[in-house]
């Protein structure tokens, strides 16, 4: 039992930045949506619209990991305004999404439960992969001007 408290008193230490995952979700969703709104393509479009689902998933895994830590439900907030041009908001995408992936890897090597330590790791995963695609349509956009 002694070890199962120690472990989860070290997760406790992760509330807060849990809570800084699920406000970086929350906001990513709203930038996300906001580009999907102004992309110039359909293809732009759909791409956008599949990361902001991985996003709202992660949203909803870390808002009840931040709920069985705590017992109480998150308080999101919009931490990062959303650049309003299209080409200006790939860009901030990128580096977001490249940053959270080092983010999240560093929760995972805190979290001593491994569903924690797994979501985040996944999560991770789902990051890197979004900071590609963000790149591909940069990448395309800068190409046709």
């Amino acid at each position: 039992m002694y070890v199962y408290d120690q472990a989860r008193q070290q997760d406790l230490l992760l509330i807060d930045e849990i809570a800084r995952a699920i406000n970086g979700e929350y906001s990513a969703i709203a930038c996300y949506k906001y580009l999907a709104k102004i992309a110039p393509s359909k293809k732009d479009r759909r791409i956008i619209k599949e990361i902001r689902n991985d996003e709202m998933k992660h949203f909803e895994t870390f808002s009840r990991i931040y709920t069985w830590l705590t017992n109480k439900q998150p308080s999101p907030k919009i931490i990062e305004e959303c650049p309003k041009k299209y080409l200006d908001g790939l860009q901030f995408a990128i580096e977001d999404e490249q940053k959270t992936v080092d983010f999240y890897l560093d929760i995972a090597d805190k979290a001593q439960n491994l569903y924690i330590k797994e979501q985040f790791r996944r999560a991770a995963a789902d990051e890197q992969n979004h900071a590609v695609w963000f790149l591909y349509l940069y990448v395309q956009r800068k190409m046709s001007m």
